[in-house]
């Protein structure tokens, strides 16, 4: 985004919290328009106001999707929040850490690192009040070399914004529920690409109920989560008919694996992972209804009762299984946790069940925002094919950002060789997460102290917070390249390589596409703000007829 077009994204919005100078408006080609509909192309070339306007006026009517409020956003948070980790990660970090007395420890920090991402967030988001998440924040802070930052973004959300990770530990789970003890990859990748097809198949036609169906995963989450932790502490008061597994004694003393500065880092990464959901509904701001305000209230409330029911439930967790045991159960801890409790009862059977809809309800939400970030670069004009990736489809859903969000899932879910995928698929996505947190940290510190930026925002991080935002990313960063000698499955810096190669590609794209394409075609790209019918801001990039 150019300099004036990024002043531009903040002053023309009627709920800036600021006034900037009317001197730093874009100025390109194309006017701004005030009414824009929201499914507009704008990846053509073009010569002049008159042919943009008439390109514009054939374009078709959607309906508008229905806002969401303070609940929905609540559980858009919280469905993204609980999926997978918190029911299959705590083995992994028990694992890593060594200690039970270590890994709770390691669970508040992961709570409280999350907290100073919403600060860094909260005060980006309620500033700029737009669908897009980091995107927006991205560029209005390195807007040098114009447009790197945005490809290199779409690399990462196109290639690694996939939901396999979840839709493999709903299968795992739904064959677990079925009296399978340990299911095949091929069994479960089978179910997973079933779980992917289901929810985009939801979305692209009945988007309401899809919503709705979020919403009610989301309350079962919380109330499932609930059953874990009561069932904890009705174990630590011996009221259970099982034998005590004594792992609070001498709680923080090492269990004969794990430990040390790599595997407490490595264990933080899938904590982290485990966490990640709470910038979610920064990604679809344009679909919340009044989004400074919901925003302020549905983070803080989603991400704080989270951070209590995480610690809680793998209190619940070591109170009821022996510590070897949850050191080798894998991801299907809790389906053992329920196990241990009701014995092999049909009831017990069930309980697994319930963990694959939490599941099921983390894949709808990222399916919701992923799918939504396609539209906005489909419209944006920088995603190949941006017609195809552009439009809604007749019950007002972003079936072409569906599609490729199913494909991308899919296929990650059906290439790689069977193994430690899943630990691999977790980290592998959480890597470059880490580097943009740190830009954004960056960023917001750069925006904040300095004043020819004009920054305001209703909400304000203070630097220790973001700091330590900022730190604790880039430790997460650093850590994994660090390879320890006889380490057994894929090294750190393999993780982290391919991790970062995908980021690179976006780098390649954007030489492409802002500069070998519009040398060879006899045109160069700009950058317009424009404000759809609802009164959305978004950026487009235009051919423009040298």
């Amino acid at each position: 985004m150019s300099d004036t077009a990024a002043y531009a994204a903040l002053s023309s919005s009627p709920d800036t919290a600021t006034d900037y100078d009317t001197s730093l408006q874009p100025k390109t080609s194309a006017h701004v328009l005030e009414s824009f509909d929201n499914d507009s192309v704008s990846a053509e070339l073009l010569l002049d106001d008159e042919e943009l306007g008439d390109s514009l006026a054939d374009l078709p009517k959607h309906p508008t999707s229905r806002k969401l409020g303070t609940t929905s956003a609540v559980f858009l948070i919280l469905n993204k929040m609980i999926g997978t980790g918190i029911f299959s990660t705590p083995s992994g970090v028990f694992l890593a850490s060594g200690s039970v007395g270590m890994s709770i420890v390691l669970w508040i920090l992961g709570g409280v690192l999350s907290l100073t991402g919403l600060s860094v967030f909260l005060e980006f988001g309620l500033a700029i009040p737009k669908s897009g998440g980091e995107k927006n924040y991205l560029e209005r802070v390195y807007r040098k070399p114009k447009y790197l930052v945005t490809c290199v973004f779409l690399g990462q959300m196109i290639l690694l914004g996939f939901s396999a990770g979840n839709s493999l530990a709903f299968g795992r789970y739904v064959l677990f529920a079925t009296g399978v003890d340990f299911p095949s990859e091929r069994s479960s990748r089978i179910v997973a690409v079933l779980c992917i097809t289901f929810v985009v198949l939801v979305h692209g036609t009945r988007p309401a109920i899809g919503t709705k169906l979020f919403n009610a995963l989301g309350i079962f989450k919380v109330i499932l989560l609930i059953l874990v932790v009561l069932i904890g502490f009705v174990a630590l008061l011996g009221w259970l008919p099982i034998d005590n597994p004594g792992n609070f004694e001498n709680a923080f003393e090492n269990s004969g694996f794990g430990g040390g500065t790599y595997n407490y880092a490595t264990a933080l990464l899938r904590i982290v992972y485990s966490y990640r959901g709470w910038e979610n509904a920064n990604y679809v701001l344009s679909d919340i209804d009044n989004p400074r305000r919901t925003l302020a209230v549905a983070a803080p409330l989603a991400i704080g009762g989270v951070m209590v029911l995480y610690v809680l439930a793998n209190v619940a967790y070591f109170a009821v299984i022996p510590k070897y045991e949850i050191a080798h159960s894998g991801v299907i801890v809790a389906g053992l946790f329920f196990r241990r409790v009701f014995g092999d009862s049909a009831g017990a059977r069930m309980l697994p069940l319930f963990v694959a809809l939490s599941n099921l309800g983390n894949v709808l939400v990222v399916a919701y925002a992923h799918a939504r970030v396609n539209y906005e670069f489909g419209k944006e004009g920088i995603l190949p094919f941006s017609a195809f990736f552009a439009k809604l489809n007749k019950h007002g859903a972003p079936a072409s950002g569906l599609f490729l969000h199913w494909l991308i899932t899919c296929l990650v879910l059906t290439v790689p060789p069977a193994g430690e995928a899943y630990e691999f698929i977790i980290d592998l996505n959480t890597y470059p997460s880490a580097w943009f947190s740190a830009l954004v940290a960056g960023g917001l510190i750069y925006l904040q102290y300095n004043k020819r930026e004009q920054w305001s925002s209703p909400y304000h991080s203070y630097l220790p917070i973001t700091l330590t935002y900022l730190f604790s990313n880039i430790f997460l960063m650093y850590m994994p390249l660090v390879k320890i000698p006889g380490q057994e499955g894929h090294p750190g810096f393999a993780m982290a390589g391919l991790g970062m190669g995908c980021l690179f590609i976006g780098v390649i794209y954007w030489v492409v596409w802002s500069i070998i394409l519009p040398r060879l075609g006899g045109y160069r790209i700009v950058d317009e703000m424009v404000i759809d019918q609802d009164g959305n801001e978004s950026v487009r990039y235009l051919k423009v007829e040298n």
